[in-house]
């Protein structure tokens, strides 16, 4: 049996939760759908019951994993902003894109068998990932430091061409040198 969703987690049992979709990300990067639960659970320290009592099926924790791993990227964006020079935030929220479409391209299967059972694990990710961008653009704009005329569509597909070009771990050099060519392109010109 699942936990009821509409009850708030103890703070270990978030902690447990938060391990485990910490760890379900890394190990279906790495594995893909080959990552079982007894090794996830092993991995982050939790027993299976504890994993299957939070994600009864393999589809709710992919679904869970990818949706904390968006919020977590999403989240980012104010704290970068906060700390670093806009256009350093930027590229540095960049760099974090590019981490959640790895993790992504190892659940991808596992995403796909969710939304054939009738969930979609997309529903407002395209949403949540241009309000990130288009608050750290703006923040650079305002700044003087990046054009005024690409706006944050622009930023998303060339983000995802990216990723699906050079998203693999072993790729990581290649990408960081893509998002480096985005932002000269992205800065704004004297």
């Amino acid at each position: 049996m699942g936990r009821d969703p509409s009850r708030p987690l103890r703070v270990d049992a978030q902690r447990n939760r938060d391990k485990i979709l910490s760890t379900a990300v890394r190990l279906f990067a790495e594995e893909g759908l080959d990552a079982n639960f007894d090794r996830i659970a092993k991995a982050a320290g939790v027993g299976a019951g504890t994993l299957y009592r939070n994600f009864p099926t393999r589809e709710a924790l992919v679904v869970a994993a990818y949706r904390n791993e968006l919020t977590r990227l999403c989240d980012a964006a104010p704290e970068l902003r906060d700390r670093l020079e806009p256009h350093e935030a930027l590229r540095a929220w960049m760099g974090r894109f590019i981490d959640y479409a790895t993790a992504k391209l190892g659940m991808a299967n596992a995403l796909r068998a969710a939304i054939e059972s009738g969930d979609n694990p997309y529903a407002h990710s395209q949403e949540m990932l241009l309000g990130a961008i288009g608050s750290l653009l703006e923040a650079s704009v305002s700044a003087g430091t990046v054009r005024a005329d690409l706006g944050a569509p622009d930023v998303l597909a060339s983000l995802t061409g990216i990723a699906l070009a050079s998203g693999r771990p072993s790729q990581r050099d290649q990408a960081e040198r893509l998002l480096d060519l985005t932002m000269d392109g992205l800065r704004k010109l004297a």
